[in-house]
């Protein structure tokens, strides 16, 4: 990959930066050599991001205001009669923000940010800033859940009937009301329409895979009603950001305005969701369709296909601080799309940018010297929360490839510990991660709640992060002498036990980060270190998913592990459920159970079922771990969900390991301009912060509306 300018300036960077680097990184968590976590007054600019030391946020409802404030621009308008006044734009009780970090700001300004794109799929970490359409909501780094547009909820004794009970007065963005039937209209009219592409989300269904009877008993009440225990369901709906074209199910769409494009209430539209190009998507994306209403902080003003998308206040915002001031603070958001990393890099240090997760522009912590270097320039702070990662950038062979020899020598766990056991990460953590981190054979995020509940879960997350990360090439030799994987012919590379020549292919999307292909490099000079040939194989992002879905690929590479805040929310690495993971065609058998494909084409090879699919191997690993999932969906006691994780971990432990993982929680770098106020620092964070996986979305779940600026005449 030495031809590509971008990969070679980033491995430069990664010989030369990493001591200025490291020290570095001490300088950017915000708490002045403090112990991660420790809270304490923080007051000030620089890494505290003038976050004021609270710690963490409120478990129960803070108390609704007495009296309500409102931006000068919405109070000049209900003065007009325009709109109507704060209180009757209010609901009854609004969410008051729960995060003990947050002061009362300012009204004012424009917050300018950056989008690799504002079109297609790639433009969802936009919405990752929004979490308006949320019923229930993660805080405390997914440790706890809150009231969102739901005002409280209940479930039954075994969890198979769910209640939420919605504020009364909820408005959309229009003004319109917002009721139950705008979850209805998207359950009865979108998801049970089988010519619609929407399908119904986890928490829709039972443990035995059926899908909830939904019911508005009223215009604020919704009830679940499931055939079998649903215990996650609560969970579940915390998870993601909801709406079309974000990264979870949309669970409302506002019916009053939607009903227009929908063929069941309007004879002219299109009845070919397919044959009409994702048009309804289109128009009920509160995103980028300035008349679609929304129950986001913003609202849509001005949408410029694949250039930019401004957004502004929603006057209707359900959302006030504990002073009784009406969310957002900043008049404007924009984001504006750039493609290339490195030109949106330079607009960040040319001061041209206001705030910047990291995670989605590419920014990294071999950028850290650059921003400090240009600081003055910028404007910006540089701050570190924790990603969560369990893994950082990972790999894992394909379990169920197509050649037979090959599978038979993947599914062999001394292969896989071989591969692991090669892998130097001491020398990937300073290369690529500056020394951050803790190296890690491959779990899920280390602040999963089943590694903190007790010491037995403390010890399940050790045993399975340390089980194979030791660098031993020799204990990696004898391992694959053990199964036949032998250099037969003296070359000093090893062939498979038939005779036949083993090259492994890193197979990963090209439009992979650098961080990923500078780890592949790694890994192909530890490998064949130990006998083991390989190369490196950039595939098309649009051909990969059918490649890999079919057995046709060998290691997939350019991936990490964030999922949290418990196993079980989103389980398919730990158990194979889809085809996507180390197991895919035993995961798309999985995930066909109870339809009529799960016993059709049985007498067919797997690779060539429609899809392709593949029983597992009775009484083998993933038999046992599917076994235990079935389990934990249909129990009530979480202590009892958790030791089945426990024993889940075991397997992984005894047979594994089934990915691979370089170093667990590494950092994630913000960068926000000096006077832009309320930004959490890291000790802010109850758990230093939880910013990879998509389930807990971040930004959004540390509201983002309560940004303010410190001089708003300054950013108009």
């Amino acid at each position: 990959m030495s031809d590509n300018p971008q990969v070679s300036r980033r491995t430069i960077l990664y010989g030369t930066a990493i001591a200025a680097g490291s020290v570095m990184l001490a300088a950017c968590s915000g708490g002045g050599g403090s112990t991660p976590g420790s809270g304490g007054n923080t007051s000030g600019t620089g890494g505290t991001g003038g976050a004021v030391g609270g710690k963490g946020s409120a478990k129960e409802p803070l108390p609704v205001p007495a009296t309500f404030k409102e931006s000068p621009l919405l109070k000049a308008q209900a003065d007009s009669g325009a709109i109507p006044p704060i209180k009757d734009r209010l609901p009854e009780k609004p969410l008051v923000v729960p995060h003990n970090w947050v002061q009362e700001g300012k009204y004012g300004g424009k917050m300018q940010m950056l989008a690799e794109t504002t079109s297609g799929d790639r433009a969802s970490s936009i919405g990752e800033f929004f979490c308006g359409h949320k019923i229930i909501r993660f805080i405390n780094d997914g440790l706890d859940i809150i009231p969102g547009l739901a005002e409280s909820w209940e479930m039954n004794a075994d969890a198979s009937e769910w209640t939420f009970h919605f504020r009364k007065g909820l408005k959309w963005s229009d003004g319109e009301p917002w009721t139950t039937a705008d979850i209805m209209f998207w359950w009865d009219d979108i998801v049970i329409n089988e010519e619609h592409t929407e399908v119904a989300p986890d928490e829709a269904r039972s443990g035995k895979n059926t899908l909830a009877k939904f019911e508005a008993v009223d215009e604020v009440t919704l009830k679940m009603t499931f055939d079998a225990p649903a215990p996650l369901t609560a969970q579940r709906i915390a998870m993601w950001v909801n709406g079309p074209m974000q990264n979870g199910p949309w669970w409302m769409v506002p019916a009053h305005y939607a009903k227009q494009f929908h063929p069941k209430y309007n004879k002219s539209a299109p009845k070919n969701w397919a044959a009409a190009g994702g048009a309804f998507e289109t128009k009920v994306d509160f995103t980028r369709n300035a008349d679609c209403p929304t129950m986001a902080g913003w609202r849509v003003k001005n949408y410029r296909e694949a250039q930019s998308i401004t957004f502004e206040r929603n006057p209707y915002y359900y959302v006030v601080t504990k002073e009784g001031s009406q969310l957002p603070f900043i008049d404007e958001v924009v984001f504006t799309a750039v493609q290339d990393p490195e030109v949106g890099k330079l607009r960040m240090q040319q001061g041209g940018v206001d705030y910047v997760q990291g995670q989605f522009m590419k920014v990294g912590l071999s950028d850290i010297s650059t921003f400090r270097q240009t600081e003055k320039q910028s404007g910006l702070d540089l701050l570190l929360w924790d990603g969560g990662s369990g893994t950082s950038s990972m790999w894992f062979v394909n379990y169920d490839v197509k050649d037979p020899e090959l599978r038979k020598v993947f599914r062999d766990p001394k292969f896989r510990q071989a591969l692991s056991l090669a892998f130097n990460r001491e020398e990937a953590q300073k290369a690529i991660y500056f020394e951050q981190g803790e190296l890690t054979s491959g779990t899920l995020s280390p602040k999963a709640k089943e590694y903190l509940v007790n010491d037995q879960g403390k010890q399940a997350y050790q045993e399975w992060r340390d089980a194979w990360v030791k660098y031993d090439p020799e204990a990696a030799k004898k391992l694959l002498d053990e199964i036949g994987v032998v250099d037969k012919d003296g070359d000093g590379l090893r062939e498979l036990p038939s005779g036949k020549k083993l090259k492994l292919s890193i197979d990963y999307s090209a439009n992979a980060d650098p961080e990923h292909i500078a780890k592949d490099n790694l890994l192909l000079q530890n490998w064949k270190a130990i006998g083991v040939d390989g190369t490196t194989n950039p595939i098309s992002p649009e051909g990969f998913n059918e490649l890999w879905d079919n057995g046709s690929l060998m290691v997939h590479s350019n991936w990490e592990v964030g999922d949290g805040p418990n196993h079980l929310l989103y389980p398919q690495w730990l158990v194979p459920l889809e085809q996507s993971r180390w197991a895919p065609l035993e995961g798309r058998m999985y995930s066909l159970r109870g339809t009529a494909a799960e016993t059709q084409q049985l007498d067919r090879d797997p690779f060539a079922r429609t899809p392709p699919r593949m029983e597992a191997e009775k009484g083998g690993p993933i038999e046992q771990l599917w076994n235990l999932y079935d389990k934990t969906k249909l129990e009530p006691d979480e202590l009892k969900r958790t030791q089945s994780v426990w024993d889940m971990i075991k397997i992984h432990v005894e047979h594994g390991p089934f990915f691979s993982g370089t170093v667990a929680n590494t950092p994630r770098v913000i960068l926000k301009k000096k006077d832009l106020k309320n930004v959490p620092a890291k000790e802010n964070l109850q758990l230093g912060g939880f910013a990879n996986p998509w389930i807990h979305p971040t930004p959004s779940v540390y509201d983002v509306e309560t940004y303010y600026w410190d001089n708003p005449d300054q950013h108009a």
